[in-house]
């Protein structure tokens, strides 16, 4: 058992940060009351933890290739752990905000390295088996999220959501400084760092994933929308323009000749828009329609997180020799089929209506999380390791922000459209915003069944909607994964064998 205590140390930080994510959703409406704000001013303690992973993922899975993951892993779990404590001690809205962002700057760097660290140190069959638990994880953690919000918030108080942290964060270190040790080689050390292409892509990255995030706010025709869709245009155009002339340049842009390589990016982008970006709507659903609690709302999504966990466990241990098309293909497939099944979801409906489908998109995240992290740690040799991490991860940080932006115009689309049908006289902004019970309320008794049955009636539209285009994203991504995913070449070109789909690891020191 002692081999796999370097996967717990990795596993903690990676179920941290992956929670950190969403655990805060259920908890908004209490910090705002707390701090004596407003729900949408702490609308920033969600996204500014998005922008800060997004932006700085490959910059630091670049500068980890450089000096050592294990460094930047640990140097990323004391700084997440610095700023969960100061989040928890906040009582200004402005404090909880920055060193949010801070939180996600600890954030990056152990995502950047997590699956770095786990090809590095397991090979072969146990490969396998390392993947699939840190897949088990990295599925059930955003599942997991708004369920230990909900119980921590509701039977303890919000900070709690923070200080919780703590422990977990040493634990991880003490973990990590024993069990995980540095590469004997050091020749990926002492290399130049690209600061203008960290720069460019930094920019690049924050400026979209800005521009996503707030774009609804700003109106996506405003100046200050387009402006910065612009800039991140531009950042991106030097981007493409310096890494050619780089010596060691942190992106590799001649990997997207390979189309396997360029397919694991577009699947990366829409594994988190199929599977994840609709929670925020579905728990809106549950909780200011359904009249759900934090806990209930967030355990309705114990089916997606059960299924995940259970397959990735498994099929880290027997699928380790199937090609990372068919396991690619056939779980995007099958997240695809998940948000589709939730499309059958009425006015009357209650919670049981997405169970099926959560379960079915959560056996698609269970095959499709390892395969991805593995097949793209194969596609590079170990000492650029931090950069194919950095390159996914970033990926799919840009997906859930694309996806969260292009659900929520398609849900307030929806949402209006049927509003509208029936007869109008209800604000879908006001709905959109979790104030769907304080609206019924308000209305004349006369008046307050039907609206009511109009409210139920409009977010099933809306949701139905997004289900939809979830549903077909997910199947485009399967097509995109069977079509140019293939298996990696070893790294002196020859095709791996149907047993070793990893690259060897690299010796670690005693």
């Amino acid at each position: 058992m002692r081999k796999w205590l370097p996967l717990a140390a990795v596993c903690l930080g990676t179920f941290m940060l992956l929670v950190d994510v969403t655990i805060v959703v259920v908890a908004l409406p209490d910090m705002a009351r707390s701090l004596h704000t407003s729900f949408a001013d702490l609308q920033w303690v969600m996204d500014i933890y998005a922008l800060a992973l997004a932006a700085l993922l490959l910059g630091l899975g670049s500068l980890a290739d450089r000096i050592g993951h294990r460094r930047v892993y640990v140097a990323g779990v004391a700084v997440f752990a610095l700023a969960s404590l100061a989040c928890g001690l906040a009582t200004d809205p402005a404090v909880l905000i920055a060193f949010r962002g801070v939180q996600g700057v600890g954030g990056a760097a152990m995502l950047a390295t997590t699956t770095a660290l786990v090809a590095r140190l397991y090979h072969g069959r146990d490969r396998g088996v390392a993947f699939g638990a840190w897949g088990a994880v990295s599925g059930a953690a955003s599942a997991a999220g708004p369920i230990l919000g909900g119980l921590l918030t509701e039977y303890l108080d919000w900070r709690w959501i923070f200080f919780v942290n703590l422990p977990i964060s040493v634990l991880a270190i003490v973990m990590t400084m024993r069990y995980v040790h540095a590469p004997a080689d050091g020749a990926a050390r002492g290399r130049g760092m690209d600061l203008p292409g960290m720069a460019a892509f930094t920019v690049a990255a924050g400026a979209v994933t800005y521009a996503l995030i707030k774009g609804s706010d700003h109106g996506w025709t405003s100046g200050t929308t387009l402006g910065l869709f612009a800039l991140a245009a531009l950042a991106l155009l030097v981007f493409l323009l310096i890494e050619p002339r780089r010596a060691q340049p942190m992106l590799d842009l001649a990997l997207f000749r390979r189309g396997s390589f360029t397919g694991l990016m577009i699947t990366a982008v829409l594994l988190s828009v199929a599977a994840f970006s609709y929670l925020a709507y579905t728990s809106l659903w549950l909780q200011s329609v359904r009249g759900m609690g934090p806990v209930t709302a967030g355990l309705a999504c114990l089916p997606m997180s059960a299924a995940s966990f259970v397959v990735a466990s498994l099929g880290g241990r027997f699928l380790h020799g199937v090609s990372p098309r068919l396991t690619l293909g056939v779980g995007m497939l099958l997240i695809g089929g998940g948000a589709l099944l939730m499309t059958v979801i009425g006015a009357g409906s209650t919670w049981t209506v997405l169970a099926a489908g959560f379960a079915v998109a959560g056996i698609g995240v269970g095959l499709s999380t390892p395969a991805l992290a593995s097949t793209a740690m194969a596609a590079v040799p170990p000492q650029r390791a931090g950069m194919a991490s950095g390159a996914v991860n970033t990926a799919r940080q840009l997906g859930n922000a694309l996806g969260i932006a292009v659900l929520g115009v398609v849900f307030h689309a929806g949402l209006s459209g049927s509003l509208r049908h029936h007869g109008g006289g209800v604000s879908a902004d006001a709905l959109a915003g979790g104030q769907a019970a304080p609206l019924i309320a308000r209305t004349a008794p006369a008046q307050r069944g039907a609206v009511q049955e109009m409210v139920h009636v409009a977010f099933a539209d809306g949701l139905r909607d997004v289900f939809w285009v979830s549903g077909a994203l997910g199947v485009l991504g399967g097509l995109v994964a069977l079509a140019l995913v293939r298996r990696p070449a070893a790294p002196g070109g020859a095709p791996r064998g149907p047993k070793s789909s990893d690259v060897p690891s690299v010796p670690a020191a005693a």
